[in-house]
């Protein structure tokens, strides 16, 4: 699985590059604070691969980064995904790092 750090995924946001994010964390944790990716709740995910392109970058977060790595194994390994990465540290590291 590979991976970025919020420093990394902020230059891209910055550069306007054509990623798309999605968040697996649930909706009070997404309202409560998030970096405008599309929230789609982690047992939500298998039923939406519509919305999961994989045709450019998909980068997924969620609070640390633990359950945005789980839906990204579960993707690599049973759907085949390629283009797909994990915000290290999730939300948490976002805060620390991104002021």
């Amino acid at each position: 699985m590979e991976s970025i750090d919020a420093k990394a995924l902020h230059q891209k946001i910055t550069d306007k590059e054509d990623i798309l994010l999605i968040d697996v964390r649930e909706p009070w944790e997404h309202e409560n604070f998030n970096i405008g990716g599309l929230l789609i709740p982690m047992p939500n995910i298998f039923k939406q691969l519509e919305k999961i392109p994989k045709n450019k970058l998909v980068i997924f977060y969620c609070q640390k980064g633990i359950r945005s790595g789980l839906v990204i194994q579960r993707l690599e390994q049973k759907f085949h995904y390629q283009n797909i990465m994990n915000l290290s540290g999730g939300m948490d590291e976002w805060k620390k790092i991104i002021k």
